[in-house]
């Protein structure tokens, strides 16, 4: 039965600029983040059951978010070497005959929940797997149709894991992150909502807009409840605006079928031509299986 993986590309390219020692191409440009980012997912084109991948990317850090609210994240901080191969990365992955979708407008995970939404209920399908561990991405997850795959970890998250690691349904995770904050994406949630207490309020009322304003008529009354209500009620406004910058889109224009994204074989000879420009032969011995493009 088929598997369609959607990779989180911006996180495995940061992955592999961390975890590999400095490296130059043919031309003396950096090139380690790459060169770790192609041999990782040869490592998973090897896998049987991946027959399906498509790989998402922030062309550009920034996003229609920025626009929305200036404390979110931006590509300040960023180590310049990193920033110099993203353009890299984008083609050395399409040069696996993997499909990429580079964003500018939207972000990464916007693609991939995009595309889980398109296709988690396909029938051709037997599951969906978001390849990232980035907490936003757990809203994705419907039952154990679509999950969330920590591929470092090898760790699965279904619709159970989600309430286990976060005491909320997969729908009520931008409301969670709207109210305990997410310091990744620079969102700095409400005061004096933490993360326990957030869930007990979100199990019983799911989304901000149920909440009601006067903690007395709260059937969860975590410790702290009168004060978490009135510092959501002066802050009900920042909170809204919270959740949509938490809420990932799944309407991002994708051109593919899910025929598209069928993965076949590496193409030969562009993939050469790019080891050679990355400085990396060896990498011609990891490839699965050849075409002759």
């Amino acid at each position: 039965m088929a598997r369609l993986y959607l990779v989180d590309g911006t996180y495995e390219l940061f992955r592999a600029h961390f975890a590999m020692p400095a490296m130059s191409g043919k031309d003396g440009q950096p090139v380690g983040a790459v060169r770790g980012l192609v041999q990782s997912l040869l490592s998973l084109l090897r896998q049987p059951e991946v027959t399906h991948i498509a790989v998402a990317f922030d062309h550009v850090i920034e996003s229609f978010r920025n626009r929305l609210f200036p404390g979110y994240k931006d590509g300040s901080g960023v180590p310049e070497e990193l920033l110099s191969q993203f353009v890299l990365a984008e083609e050395a992955v399409s040069f696996l005959g993997v499909t990429v979708w580079p964003m500018v407008e939207f972000e990464a995970d916007d693609a991939l929940a995009t595309a889980a939404a398109a296709w988690g209920s396909d029938s051709r399908l037997e599951q969906v797997l978001v390849c990232s561990p980035d907490k936003d991405l757990a809203q994705t997850v419907v039952e154990n149709r679509v999950v969330c795959f920590d591929r470092r970890r090898e760790s699965y998250l279904d619709e159970s894991g989600v309430y286990e690691k976060f005491g909320v349904a997969p729908t009520s995770i931008p409301d969670y992150l709207a109210l305990v904050g997410d310091s990744a994406d620079g969102i700095p949630g409400i005061p004096r909502w933490g993360a326990k207490s957030t869930a007990q309020v979100l199990e019983v009322y799911p989304h901000l807009e149920e909440i009601p304003t006067d903690s007395e008529h709260w059937s969860a009354i975590p410790r702290g409840a009168k004060a978490m209500a009135q510092s959501l009620s002066e802050r009900m406004d920042d909170a809204y605006l919270y959740r949509n910058l938490a809420t990932l889109r799944t309407d991002v224009p994708l051109a593919e079928t899910l025929d598209d994204l069928e993965w076949g074989d590496v193409p030969k000879g562009l993939f050469e031509a790019m080891c050679a420009e990355l400085n990396a032969p060896r990498m011609l011995s990891l490839v699965p299986r050849w075409s002759e493009g």
